[in-house]
């Protein structure tokens, strides 16, 4: 079966031409950057490998794959959060992606409950960095807009030690 994607024959053809020709890492994966398309928000990273990339494409919604469980992962099959694909871009070299979607539901995007993945932020230190004491982390978001054991019940949690 040929790729729907062109070869990477060339630095100019990579970052001046009109076809997709995209940089799977090592491991056969590209990160992707999602935002919500209406305010530009940092909802998740997350990564694609070619079946999630062309899922994503055929399917208009946001397809994954997920490193911990090692499969496709089409996000809010399970959770009814769908993020529906508003616009696709890659950068200049073509290994890295930026979906900007729009979610269904409550909006959230994040296993944990919260609109987005990013919930926390990391506390000034002042400092205090050369000490042994652990950097602290503040809450960017109070309240969760669903209850992940309502939403995910006995499911394995995808985050790893």
């Amino acid at each position: 079966m040929s790729s729907p994607f062109a070869a990477r024959t060339s630095v100019e053809a990579v970052e001046e031409g009109m076809l997709l020709a995209p940089k799977f890492d090592a491991h056969g994966l590209i990160p992707v950057v999602t935002t919500d398309a209406a305010t530009g928000e940092v909802l998740m990273h997350a990564y694609m490998n070619e079946a999630a990339l062309l899922k994503t494409l055929e399917a208009g919604e946001a397809h994954y794959y997920s490193r911990s469980r090692q499969q496709l992962w089409h996000k809010g099959a399970t959770s009814g959060l769908v993020q529906t694909v508003e616009q696709l871009l890659i950068d200049d070299d073509q290994d890295c992606l930026w979906m900007k979607v729009k979610v269904s539901g409550s909006g959230a995007s994040c296993h944990v409950g919260y609109r987005s993945c990013f919930y926390r932020q990391i506390s000034p230190d002042e400092g205090r960095v050369e000490t042994d004491q652990p950097i602290a982390l503040t809450f960017t978001e109070t309240a969760k807009t669903f209850d992940p054991a309502t939403v995910y019940g006995d499911a394995p949690n995808p985050t790893q030690l």
